[in-house]
């Protein structure tokens, strides 16, 4: 199932393994136990071991994503590859790379004049919606900018120059990558703990909020017991 975010990009659920009971499960091996079936008792331990803050049955479970955001987005989102050793030693990460692949070149525009203003009391974060006319004026410029980009870009590929440093022309952080993400369940509610957060970038607040419902679909117990939905 894909979930599209902001103006081109997408998560989609790739593949599975385990499932509620795999956590339930994985704590019950200290005792030798094991329920053939998910019961109200393997709801509440599954409750107790997440309010108890013992996490480690999460990591039996796993998720594979494939995401299509801007690198923006996506430099933010590796941080929770190269550095989950401490919460999650199940974390795959693999990204497109223009020194392989020449696809179409895309780039995140904001909508019209959605450009938000630089808060007051802060040195990361965003604060009010700037104008119509600000916001129209930049988002002009930054569509000129990836036009010209690109078209340098196509320039130096059809010269002969080699594919990784022809995509030097690109404008970067706006520019969509793919990628696909096999990560613990431990490891997607520790993004979702962060990501969701109100001080979060916009755009990865969207994205995840798409990996949230897409956790609801495959573990509806474990989501139910963290956001008490």
């Amino acid at each position: 199932m894909n979930i599209n975010v902001l103006d081109k990009g997408y998560v989609r659920l790739v593949d599975t393994l385990g499932n509620d009971l795999s956590v339930a499960n994985a704590a019950r091996v200290s005792y030798d136990k094991e329920s053939k079936e998910m019961s109200e008792r393997d709801a509440k331990l599954i409750k107790f071991l997440w309010d108890e803050k013992h996490t480690s049955p999460f990591r039996h479970a796993a998720v594979t994503f494939e995401v299509y955001a801007p690198l923006v987005v996506a430099r933010q989102w590796w941080k929770y590859a190269v550095s989950s050793a401490h919460v999650d030693d199940q974390n795959g990460w693999n990204e497109s790379s223009r020194r392989y692949i020449t696809e179409n070149e895309e780039f995140y525009l904001p909508k019209g004049w959605e450009w938000r203003s630089k808060p007051e009391n802060s040195k990361q974060g965003s604060g009010k919606p700037l104008t119509e006319d600000i916001g129209g004026y930049f988002t002009n410029k930054l569509f000129d900018l990836t036009e010209a980009g690109t078209k340098l870009y196509r320039e130096a590929m059809d010269a002969g120059i080699a594919p990784e440093q022809a995509r030097l022309f690109l404008p970067a952080y706006g520019m969509y990558v793919r990628w696909r993400w096999t990560v613990s369940l431990h490891g997607i509610l520790n993004f979702l703990e962060q990501r969701l957060e109100h001080d979060a970038q916009y755009e990865i607040r969207e994205y995840a909020e798409a990996v949230k419902e897409l956790t609801k679909q495959s573990f509806p117990q474990t989501y139910s017991t963290v956001f008490g939905e």
